[in-house]
């Protein structure tokens, strides 16, 4: 963004929330129907909310940040790629494999299998490059989808930077030259760059390119040092993700070894009562176990090494429990003291460089680099092309997965509470993870037009010229704002559609997300399938938008019949029919998406395949075991082979 762009996008920003401030005034204090508060309420509450959105954004926006060519990459780093797969198929894979294994800067390529798949082991080795899975001591426990996947990587590679592919993002060449650059900063964590799909149409009826966020919203957030790490695309620093590791084992370690301690305390004070009734002369044993374990607490608030407290609890009291300590004692004390023992896991890995709490392990990781001091960089420039969902049901679970994480994160984590991060990168998480309340802001939009104009029952009290005058230069003026902020970012219109017409899964996600803090529950992580999953028209995954349509429509035909009839004034009828059309319009986006099953002319991959890619899909690809069955029936390759 040019500094003549970004001044006036600083100055609509200042226009926008004074025009913004004075409209949600003059609604609180002047229009709300007291006598529907039931439904004039969540509307002035939606109002308001989305005055909020809009407030962030022109923050996000305000300093936005254009970088310079990105500085030379210096030699002599080490590299390690990672090639993130768990059942895609192996022609996905092997695309990405080879492009990240012939980039220019010299590394070392991994495919990491969560799937465990032979035939990629072999096709690994015949490609050159690294291959890992998980070892057997991940059987039967907690696996952490992808961030599990890679963290068991980081553990058996060595490179200074790390760059994590998705198995569909085909890199260019020159991408490692691009950004291992920034790393001369010793504070930057992660390098981030945007996400383009390829396989995506010029419309984009799914809505998938984004170039809003890999753009505007990226570069501002770059601004206020809070670029967001996605996953894939990105090279992070091994150091960096090391220390989160140590720094979150020592904090949960921490929490663990004082709960433990509290709870052994209330045991063997239960327990020195029911010793005296059964060995009054053990209770000078239960006295020193005691007498150590409170010691070890006041150990632990002073910040005495955990290792050397637990150490020395165990020492001390499992030496004054003697041969002759009765039996039901001895292994009640032991039990109370094993429990204090925080060093052991029930989980494959000690440590967990990428933050497993969350199914959008990368903005949580993002997030706690970022309140550890590290800094981020956003570098505007596509180097990688993936692939796009190309049907309404993959896509939708896809997004759902990112706004159920980022839920979690908001309920569990909630960055307005985070030590260590700045007031501007408090607010650019902020704004990300509330945006997906946007699905109950918009209920209140599509409720309250059906209620006025199937009841007559008003919302609010205004006269309307009043309410034309303040509100509608405020909507103007939010229109022209987010296209100034958003020049040259296509799909502008159908990010807004989507935004509001995927209300279900935004409000879906806020109890997902809300339901994983306070009653525990999991959150699956979904994979994105990399292939077309529906091929025919399924309205099943629309039924709430197709709903809401019917009844807007139905609504302003009762709202028409009721102004002919004279129960209704015009005015108000008109301006809610016009607010009618919008809330269609933007729901109409489902409909169109829905239609859709991927382009009807597949397009080109802006890096074509080789004939090595041919010979390993050949040899490796799906047909193998059909090639060596008949290769073992006719070992000459004569007829029939």
């Amino acid at each position: 963004m040019g500094s003549r762009r970004l001044a006036l996008v600083r100055i609509l920003g200042v226009i926008v929330v004074a025009f913004g401030i004075t409209y949600l005034t003059w609604r609180w204090t002047s229009t709300i129907a007291w006598d529907a508060w039931w439904i004039a309420l969540p509307l002035v509450i939606a109002e308001t909310y989305s005055l909020g959105e809009s407030i962030l954004f022109a923050l996000t926006m305000w300093n936005a940040k254009a970088r310079p060519a990105p500085p030379a990459a210096l030699p002599g780093r080490t590299v390690d790629v990672f090639v993130t797969t768990y059942n895609e198929p192996l022609e996905i894979v092997a695309k990405t494999a080879l492009a990240a294994r012939d980039m220019h800067y010299p590394h070392r390529t991994w495919i990491l299998d969560d799937g465990g798949r032979d035939e990629f082991r072999e096709a690994a080795h015949a490609m050159g490059v690294g291959y890992i899975k998980r070892g057997d001591e991940w059987i039967g426990r907690r696996r952490f989808a992808k961030a599990g996947n890679v963290n068991n990587a980081l553990f058996q590679t060595d490179g200074e930077l790390v760059a994590i592919l998705d198995s569909d993002q085909v890199p260019l060449p020159h991408f490692l030259d691009r950004a291992i650059g920034y790393f001369d900063d010793p504070d930057v964590s992660f390098v981030q760059t945007p996400q383009v799909f390829w396989n995506v149409e010029q419309h984009d009826p799914l809505g998938s390119q984004a170039e809003l966020f890999y753009g505007p919203i990226q570069q501002g957030k770059d601004g206020w040092d809070a670029a967001f790490f996605c996953g894939s695309n990105a090279v992070l620093r091994r150091e960096a993700l090391m220390a989160l590791g140590l720094t979150r084992f020592a904090r949960n370690a921490f929490g663990a070894m004082r709960s433990s301690l509290r709870t052994a305390r209330s045991r063997l004070l239960d327990m020195r009562g029911s010793v005296a009734l059964r060995h009054p002369d053990q209770i000078e044993l239960i006295e020193h176990i005691l007498h150590e374990v409170e010691n070890a607490l006041a150990r632990v608030r002073s910040g005495d090494v955990l290792s050397e407290v637990s150490f020395d609890l165990r020492e001390n009291s499992l030496g004054a429990i003697s041969p002759g300590t009765p039996t039901d004692v001895a292994s009640e004390l032991i039990a109370i003291l094993d429990a204090t023992d925080v060093s052991h896991t029930d989980e494959a890995l000690a440590l967990h460089p990428l933050d497993t709490a969350s199914i959008t392990e990368d903005m949580a990781t993002a997030m706690h680099l970022h309140a550890m001091g590290w800094r981020s960089v956003y570098h505007h420039e596509t180097l990688v092309y993936g692939l796009a969902p190309e049907d309404l049901a993959t896509m939708l679970s896809q997004r759902l997965r990112w706004a159920s994480g980022s839920m979690q994160v908001f309920f569990a984590d909630n960055p307005l509470a985070l030590k260590g991060l700045s007031f501007a990168q408090r607010l650019m998480y902020v704004s990300t993870m509330t945006s997906y309340l946007s699905g109950f802001a918009a209920l209140a939009f599509i409720i309250a037009p059906i209620v006025f104009l199937t009841t007559g029952v008003m919302p609010l009290h205004a006269e309307p010229l009043a309410f034309l005058t303040l509100f509608v230069p405020f909507y103007l003026l939010c229109q022209l704002f987010f296209q100034v902020a958003g020049h040259g970012s296509r799909g502008l219109w159908r990010g807004q559609q989507m935004s509001f017409a995927l209300f279900p899964t935004w409000i879906m996600a806020t109890i997902a997300g809300f339901s994983a803090k306070v009653f525990h529950r999991h959150l699956a992580f979904s994979v994105t399938a990399k292939t077309r999953q529906a091929k025919s028209l399924n309205l099943r995954h629309i039924r709430v938008q197709l709903i809401a349509i019917f009844a807007l429509i139905a609504a302003s035909i009762a709202g028409v019949l009721r102004v002919v009839a004279g129960d209704a004034a015009v005015g108000p009828t008109t301006f809610t029919l016009l607010w009618v059309v919008l809330d269609v319009l933007l729901l109409g986006a489902v409909v169109v998406a829905a239609r859709y099953h991927g382009p009807a002319t597949p397009p080109l991959h802006p890096i074509p395949d080789t004939a090595e890619l041919d010979a390993v899909l050949t040899a490796y690809g799906p047909d193998r075991d059909l090639r060596l069955e008949r290769e073992a029936l006719h070992p000459s390759g004569g007829a029939g082979s």
